[in-house]
């Protein structure tokens, strides 16, 4: 077992070594070369999209014959729709400004001496992600666009997806006279390969995980390399006492059936209670019209039909599926203090034409992203016209909400002197 983890250990190191010098040649090449090859790459995803659907179809059936969930073995589905969107995310990166060389911030000292700040890219960039191989090809092409090269670490549900949409980027890569290495599969058979990818401590500069909350916490505490954390989507919606019903209902509709899979999809809707009367019993219809299980408290239960008592676990379940929990609150401050202590940290949302009670939820809810008479569907790096998005990051440093190409650049100082020295103190 030992010489297997040991043999483990070497594949992935030899790879980060291999996207290290990738990522020495990346971080020299220009915006045009940088979007011709992205360009190529999305050419290449259509005109090879059967192999890449019939690598998926395989995944599928592996899947629904290890009894995947309906949410995972949506992630995990490719269409020929999901490939056309794949691929015009590649295009949207391509035409989004190059991060790199963008001076931050700069001055020049009372002696002469000049400073700038600049963006550099990363380096080597592991990610670590569940089911969808979309993940692939936006983190390959974001990562590239800001001069990284890029480890992905996808999981076996979805090694025959992800093996198939990597051997076209990088065959992609080759043909325009990229280093193939830039984009690197690591072997997902075995979890230890996660292990050996966030321990690789001077060969890894940066993970980030995608997936469920049992994936990012393990990540987070066992890394010794940099991290970003992508939190869970328990998001809610709160309907204060001055919204409007039909905008209201909307919303939450949207917000939790557009694609209930993701991890903006709202988990938790609360009412204020001077409009619960009516608007419970209206928006509980609507939500079961739409096949939504509504796990309400006391309240809720009293005033709609088929409200489904809900239990302690309910306000901290990202359900992933046609569920919400369905609270009644008494004031803004209970609602925002449920999110407090429930919420996740990723997106919330407000629905009030009141705006002094708008800005104090904007104020008040520690989140990544506010929507205030919005949707939480629209927290996503493509609606926020970032193209695609290596994720949405709920932590504090360096990046917070979706994060697109700047989040995924570091910094230098560059001093210009003319034989400037620094006198003996």
């Amino acid at each position: 077992m030992q010489q297997v983890s040991d043999s483990l250990r070497d594949e992935v190191h030899q790879a980060a070594r291999r996207a290290k010098v990738a990522a020495t040649a990346l971080a020299t090449e220009n915006r045009q070369r940088k979007d011709a090859v992205l360009r190529a790459m999305a050419d290449a995803l259509l005109d090879r999209a059967p192999e890449v659907l019939a690598a998926n179809e395989r995944d599928l059936a592996a899947g629904r014959a290890a009894g995947l969930t309906d949410a995972l073995l949506d992630r995990l589905a490719l269409t020929g729709s999901r490939l056309d969107g794949i691929a015009e995310g590649l295009r949207t990166v391509a035409g989004l400004p190059d991060p790199v060389g963008e001076v931050q911030r700069g001055s020049v000292l009372p002696n002469g001496l000049e400073l700038r700040q600049v963006r550099v890219p990363m380096g080597v960039v592991g990610i670590v992600y569940e089911a969808r191989p979309n993940v692939t090809v936006d983190a390959a092409g974001l990562t590239l666009k800001a001069g990284n090269a890029v480890l992905l670490r996808g999981s076996s549900s979805a090694e025959q997806s992800n093996s198939a949409l990597v051997t076209v980027l990088r065959d992609a890569l080759v043909a325009n006279d990229f280093p193939a290495d830039a984009v690197q599969l690591l072997p997902c058979a075995d979890r230890a390969s996660v292990q050996h990818l966030i321990t690789a401590r001077g060969l890894v500069d940066l993970v980030i995980p995608r997936g469920g909350a049992g994936l990012i916490d393990a990540v987070v505490r066992n890394a010794t390399v940099p991290t970003i954390e992508t939190g869970v989507g328990n998001c809610h919606v709160y309907v204060d006492r001055a919204a409007e019903f039909d905008v209201a209902r909307e919303i939450v509709l949207n917000s939790k059936t557009r694609r209930p899979s993701v991890c903006n999809a709202a988990e938790t809707l609360l009412v204020h209670a001077e409009v619960a009367d009516k608007f419970v019993p209206e928006v509980v219809a609507a939500l079961r019209e739409r096949g939504v299980t509504v796990h309400g408290d006391e309240r809720a239960v009293r005033l709609a039909e088929g409200v489904v008592p809900a239990v302690a676990e309910d306000w901290d379940t990202e359900y992933l599926s046609l569920d919400i929990a369905l609270r009644v609150v008494d004031s803004l401050d209970e609602a925002v203090a449920h999110i407090a202590e429930h919420g996740s940290g990723h997106t919330e949302a407000v629905v009030s034409t009141d705006v002094r009670a708008t800005r104090q939820f904007v104020a008040r809810v520690d989140a990544a992203v506010v929507a205030v008479n919005a949707s939480t569907a629209f927290t996503d790096g493509a609606e926020f016209g970032m193209g695609a998005e290596i994720g949405i990051s709920t932590q504090k440093l360096h990046a917070r909400g979706p994060m697109g190409l700047p989040e995924l650049t570091s910094s230098k100082w560059v001093v210009w002197g003319e034989g400037h020295i620094r006198p003996a103190s």
